[in-house]
């Protein structure tokens, strides 16, 4: 980690460079030591999902690591069992914490983008303590009451991000879990509510549900009669979330994964 670079007296905000080696607390690490906390790191789930509600979540992690937080990781790259383990840890020990969700149809009438940019505003609006700088994964949210810096990858980059992607992620699995009891024969509590092939012959079987977006294609598509092999469909594997959050990078001063950039 280098020092903060030199700038004109006064000048404000102070500028340090980010280099992610040092590990997952370095970009919080960074804007704390300019001044420019508390930092709140936000992440959503489901984005990519034809069912179920999209969960975003924000959270503030105290200024210190903990030890009981030390396996914060990428959500996907955790099993479901850390995910389980550490979520109770987050709730208790986070110095602020929000889940927001929005249901299928209010995703289908906002649009997915737009809803996971409100989610984003809603999660950080809901925290108890107001962040002085806010860590956004993947792409940059606008209308954000602080400054904010979209981070590629940020669930693996920053431990407050990971651990707002831990709450979103369990949350909405808890969710999925449940809407398999209330709705048997989907098999919502194994893919979650995405595309696979599985979920598919099911909505043609079944026919769609009150938690399926009807705005994704494939989903209309098998509701007016077409084949499970006509439509798209993919495996259900939780690295596919990460994926989909680059469709709406490409910001200069998006932080990558060998890039280096100002704090702010």
């Amino acid at each position: 980690m280098s020092a903060p670079s030199p700038r004109a007296p006064g000048a404000w905000p102070p500028r340090a460079t980010i280099r992610r080696s040092a590990g997952l607390r370095t970009v919080e690490s960074t804007l704390l030591r300019c001044g420019l906390g508390p930092v709140a790191g936000v992440d959503e789930a489901g984005r990519g999902a034809c069912a179920g509600p999209l969960v975003v979540a924000a959270c503030v992690l105290p200024p210190r690591p903990l030890p009981s937080l030390a396996r914060l990781d990428d959500s996907k790259k955790l099993t479901e069992k850390v995910r389980e383990e550490l979520f109770p840890l987050i709730v208790r020990y986070s110095s602020a914490w929000s889940v927001v969700q929005f249901s299928a149809a209010e995703v289908d009438a906002m649009g997915v983008h737009r809803a996971n940019i409100e989610g984003m505003r809603r999660a950080v609006a809901g925290l108890d303590t107001a962040p002085g700088y806010v860590l956004t994964d993947g792409f940059r949210v606008p209308g954000l009451p602080a400054p904010s810096l979209p981070v590629i990858g940020g669930d693996a980059a920053a431990a407050c991000i990971a651990a707002a992607s831990v709450l979103a992620k369990v949350t909405r699995d808890r969710i999925m879990v449940d809407l398999d009891r209330d709705l048997p024969g989907y098999g919502f509590a194994v893919h979650k509510g995405y595309c696979t092939r599985r979920h598919m012959g099911a909505i043609s079987d079944l026919g769609a549900s009150g938690e399926h977006r009807m705005s994704w294609s494939n989903v209309r598509a098998i509701v007016h009669g077409a084949r499970v092999d006509q439509v798209e469909t993919q495996e259900y594997t939780e690295t596919q979330e990460y994926a989909e959050t680059q469709e709406y990078t490409g910001d200069s001063d998006v932080v990558g994964d060998h890039a280096t950039t100002d704090a702010v």
